[in-house]
């Protein structure tokens, strides 16, 4: 059995999210600057959501609060995720920009899925 955790920052998904968080900004640094306040301030805050409540929920001390701020996350990157597929559809960045970050969502997704389960078959 591994060491215990000292960290939010020792957990892979919340570095994916810290990377999924540089991607979004990467693709929307490129959108229109009519669109700072749309689509660009939906993608990034809903981006920086996931780790934030990662690291929030880590921090909180309870097991409820933690898979709580862990589902939290998981509803944030539907959001993103969302946001990404009209950014596509309107087209503000090509598919080919916007396939890798939706994959990175995918699998940050399954991460946090996989954690939410773990915590919860911990507390049965």
């Amino acid at each position: 059995m591994g060491s215990p955790l000292r960290s939010y920052r020792q957990l892979t998904v919340w570095s994916d999210g810290i990377t999924l968080v540089k991607a979004c900004y990467l693709i929307t640094h490129d959108f229109p600057r009519d669109e700072l306040f749309g689509l660009t301030s939906q993608i990034r805050r809903s981006a920086v959501s996931v780790p934030a409540n990662i690291a929030e929920g880590y921090g909180r001390g309870s097991r409820k609060d933690y898979v709580r701020h862990l589902m939290i996350a998981q509803g944030s990157l539907k959001e993103l995720e969302t946001h990404l597929i009209i950014a596509g559809e309107v087209s503000l960045a090509p598919p080919t920009k916007i396939q890798p970050v939706l994959e990175q969502c995918d699998r940050l997704g399954k991460g946090l899925g996989a954690l939410i389960r773990a915590l919860q078959a911990k507390h049965d």
